[in-house]
């Protein structure tokens, strides 16, 4: 994989993309990056998502390295990245994106049934992935979703990715990681039914309490085990061995 060197966030970028209300909060268009090293591609989604009134397209990279410059300079709120690109892929450039601690959160597009490198970008921070052939209205929804601060991966979707790549999770016969030995029961029995694709209402079915409730719990579990959204959750759910493919 391809490296362009540390990415430490310039003070004064980092600064003002920290301060700087989200479009929710302060009504204006959801800033966007589009990454793919296909032209007609980027063309293509500048097509459709430009004609969105909310959604202001900030600018375009052909590569992963372009990206993660692009991301550093204009400070969109989402970046649509491509996975397989030239001089840095999505994931590496994902990577740097998040570890540079920008406001800018990642959604990453894909083949889906090709790209091996999903599981890897969720880990390097991505706040989810579609496919590449996803109704636009879908990917509009999903690129306000993710600007708002949520995933957008549907877990259930997540699980059978799990499940095409469990080479790289733990033995079926490990034990359960320790690390999550910081959540009380029923906050492990609400990550287990995340990791298990149900929704909030869902999970307040299963467990009886109210949604607010479960809305609790699954913010306790992001914070007491550092995760930024259910994306995560799920990942770590399976890696830890709380949940196992197939299960």
């Amino acid at each position: 994989m391809a490296d362009v060197g540390p990415f430490a966030p310039a003070g004064s970028a980092a600064s003002a993309a920290a301060q700087r209300p989200g479009p929710a909060e302060s009504g204006r268009p959801v800033r966007l990056l589009l990454a793919d090293d296909q032209p007609l591609l980027r063309t293509g989604f500048r097509m459709v998502l430009g004609s969105e009134p909310d959604l202001d397209i900030v600018g375009e990279a052909g590569d992963g390295a372009e990206a993660v410059e692009l991301a550093r300079r204009l400070q969109p709120d989402v970046v649509l990245m491509d996975i397989r690109m030239p001089r840095l892929d999505g994931v590496a450039a994902t990577r740097l994106i998040v570890e540079a601690r920008l406001h800018v959160r990642v959604l990453i597009l894909t083949t889906f049934d090709l790209d091996e490198y999903v599981v890897g970008a969720l880990r390097a921070g991505a706040s989810g992935f579609l496919a590449k052939d996803v109704p636009a209205e879908d990917l509009v929804t999903a690129i306000h979703t993710v600007a708002a601060g949520d995933a957008v991966v549907a877990p259930r979707i997540l699980r059978r990715l799990l499940e095409r790549f469990a080479q790289v999770l733990p033995d079926p016969n490990a034990t359960v990681s320790r690390e999550l030995d910081v959540l009380t029961e029923r906050e492990r029995e609400v990550l287990i039914q995340v990791a298990r694709g149900q929704s909030n209402a869902e999970i307040a079915r299963e467990l009886q309490v109210s949604e607010t409730t479960v809305k609790t719990h699954v913010g306790h579990v992001l914070t007491k085990l550092g995760l930024r959204d259910r994306v995560q959750a799920v990942v770590l759910a399976y890696e830890s061995g709380l949940v196992r493919p197939g299960n």
